[in-house]
């Protein structure tokens, strides 16, 4: 498979995760657009967000609820939670996943 985020969530590309559930993991966006920038990604494959929807509310539940978690261990308590769906809206990699942005990192 050649899905960037598959090969990380399966350990094929070793990452540092800041945070993991039984169904997701959190990691540091390599591009940075904040001071904090995670993303927080399902291991199962879904190409965006509305698929994820579409197919798995609980998946999709599990990953806002670590998007939560991560935030409230890496932030002030202001945040930005995002999803970009389909390459128009700023999608690049093709594997559904929130990017958790904030300017100020936790104190």
């Amino acid at each position: 498979m050649d899905c960037i985020f598959c090969k990380i969530t399966s350990g094929v590309i070793p990452t540092n995760f800041v945070a993991e559930s039984e169904h997701a993991v959190a990691f540091r966006d390599i591009s940075p657009r904040q001071p904090v920038h995670l993303l927080v990604v399902p291991k199962k494959h879904y190409s965006d967000v509305a698929e994820l929807t579409d197919n798995d509310e609980n998946l999709l539940l599990e990953v806002l609820k670590l998007a939560r978690q991560v935030a409230a261990e890496n932030t002030d308590g202001s945040f930005r939670l995002t999803f970009n769906t389909g390459a128009s809206a700023g999608q690049t990699v093709f594997h559904v996943h929130a990017h958790v942005t904030a300017k100020a990192a936790r104190a």
